[in-house]
């Protein structure tokens, strides 16, 4: 011990560091690092607490589950995919410490949804949701491991790919015509989706604030029951033609709160239930699903000449990664409404 820190430490310090020589040895060196910060001041030595130290250098044992919950806390998306991933992933190789997963692991994860029929593109989706889970789990414990869901490799990834199908402008008017007629709240998803562009989640997860009759518009931004998929997403949208008509049904089957409360449950939005009923009706009615609707409205701007940042405004989707495009606030609710107005179906 130098002679200017006796009086702080005593003459030496002894203490147990770990039973593994290797380990010991490196929490020795980096003690060392920490007692020279401490005594490197002749002149005022700030002790420090040898036992605590030692104990922050090993090791935590940390539940997946417990990092999981952390991270999906902090980040504004939508939960319903990574919350999938995980209880998937769980099930198959346990609730464990988040460092002690391996490849195999991931591997067994990725056969299990091939088994299950998962398409590619499903499988790399979940792949990212537990790798980002995990690497927040790495760098939060200060763990220098390699994630096992790293350049993971699927078989025959993006060959089963199949182009969705889209809806002629006759089969939407009659399945709006018949959504109106039947005042049925899952068909009335029809117009309301296919006239906006918005994801099932984004109707299905308003509550009555997020809706303004008055001015004819609705607020796609998070709330109490869900949040959104990406920070484009929130947007606001005008009710136009068949959508205005179809929301003011739909309002009438609320409660005092949701717009959808049928789809609710634990205060949560089940979109899926939404999509399998909406869905079972235009498979049997139009060999459709209800995101056809989506890309049909997409197909619907573009034919109509509206610029690309435009239709990307009003999808919520990733906007197009040029320079100019992330200046200024986009277009206004004017230009929006324009727009709307003039591939609207009637």
């Amino acid at each position: 011990m130098p002679s200017h820190a006796v009086e702080t430490y005593g003459s030496f310090i002894r203490q147990a560091l770990s039973k593994c020589p290797d380990e010991a040895a490196k929490y020795a060196k980096r003690l060392d690092y920490v007692l020279e910060a401490s005594w490197s001041n002749t002149t005022r030595i700030q002790p420090v607490d040898v036992a605590t130290i030692i104990e922050s250098f090993k090791p935590k044992f940390v539940l997946l589950s417990e990092m999981a919950e952390e991270y999906l806390a902090l980040r504004e998306i939508d939960q319903v995919p990574p919350r999938t991933a995980l209880a998937t992933f769980i099930s198959l190789a346990g609730d464990r410490d988040v460092g002690t997963y391996t490849r195999e692991d991931a591997k067994l994860f990725v056969h299990h949804l091939q088994l299950k029929g998962n398409k590619t593109a499903t499988i790399r989706r979940r792949i990212n949701s537990l790798s980002a889970i995990l690497n927040y789990a790495y760098a939060e414990l200060d763990l220098d491991k390699r994630n096992p869901f790293t350049r993971l490799i699927i078989r025959n990834e993006g060959q089963d790919v199949s182009k969705r199908g889209t809806f002629t402008n006759e089969q939407l008017k009659q399945g709006y015509d018949t959504a109106i007629a039947s005042g049925s709240q899952v068909k009335l998803l029809m117009p309301l989706l296919g006239e906006t562009g918005c994801r099932l989640a984004e109707i299905v997860g308003l509550e009555l604030q997020d809706i303004d009759m008055e001015n004819e518009l609705i607020y796609i931004r998070p709330n109490s029951i869900r949040r959104l998929k990406t920070p484009n997403s929130k947007r606001t949208l005008p009710l136009v033609g068949y959508a205005k008509v179809a929301m003011k049904l739909a309002i009438k089957q609320a409660d005092d709160r949701y717009l959808y409360p049928r789809y609710l449950k634990d205060e949560t939005c089940r979109a899926t239930h939404a999509s399998a009923a909406l869905g079972k009706w235009l498979k049997k009615d139009f060999g459709m699903t209800a995101h056809s609707l989506r890309h049909t409205f997409r197909d619907r701007l573009r034919a109509s000449g509206c610029p690309l940042e435009l239709i990307d405004q009003i999808g919520g989707w990733s906007s197009i990664e040029t320079i100019g495009s992330k200046y200024g606030q986009g277009y206004d609710l004017d230009a929006v409404r324009e727009q709307l107005d003039a591939v609207k179906i009637s």
